[in-house]
């Protein structure tokens, strides 16, 4: 049996998924989670071999716990479901070390394949979201102008941003028009929109 730890904060889609994985003989559901900051605990009690994460979730986001886990538990495979088709997102999975990514709205069948796959060392990557994040290409912001544009995202003033990132109201000032700049964008908003969608925030 592949043991799977499942954490979702939609608990409709979560018992859906569960539900769905839990028809199949050689999958098991030994515990589902409506929190990230929840998942590695229940990893390491329930001996799973899978953790399946949504990307959006309280206390953790999925990215940030394939990262926890890669550390944390390296024997566990991570493979991420969203609903979120963002080029960025495929890239910044893949680099905390999940090992498999596609869609909540694939069929049952192509996750379980999924999970299967991922059990056995490979790989499982959506193939519409593997083009999409071929032709974005990488995301041009450095990591400061991401800090900055998040923090940005939240309606901070430059000089509450200057204060939490510990940086000159100036250096601010030339991150948000360097984010603006890369992305095309007019303005703060736009840019911090245009990096949302992608998935570079």
């Amino acid at each position: 049996m592949i043991r799977i730890v499942l954490a979702d904060d939609e608990h409709l889609v979560r018992g859906a998924i569960a539900a769905l994985l839990g028809l199949e003989e050689d999958l098991e559901i030994v515990a589902e989670v409506g929190r990230g900051d929840q998942v590695v605990a229940a990893v390491r009690e329930n001996a799973a071999d899978i953790a399946v994460l949504d990307i959006e979730m309280p206390g953790a986001t999925g990215l940030e716990v394939a990262a926890e886990l890669k550390a944390a538990v390296p024997g566990c495979g991570v493979l991420i479901l969203t609903s979120f088709g963002r080029p960025g997102y495929l890239r910044r999975a893949l680099a905390a070390g999940a090992r498999g990514f596609l869609a909540k709205d694939a069929p049952v069948d192509l996750l379980a394949g999924a999970v299967r796959k991922v059990h056995g060392g490979g790989r499982y990557i959506d193939t519409e979201l593997a083009a999409a994040a071929m032709a974005a290409g990488e995301s041009p912001l450095t990591p400061r102008e991401v800090d900055v544009l998040r923090a940005a995202a939240d309606g901070a003033s430059v000089t509450a941003i200057a204060r939490t990132l510990h940086l000159g109201e100036g250096t601010v000032r030339n991150y948000l028009s360097n984010a603006i700049s890369k992305t095309g964008a007019d303005n703060r908003m736009s840019a911090i929109r245009k990096a949302q969608d992608m998935g570079w925030l």
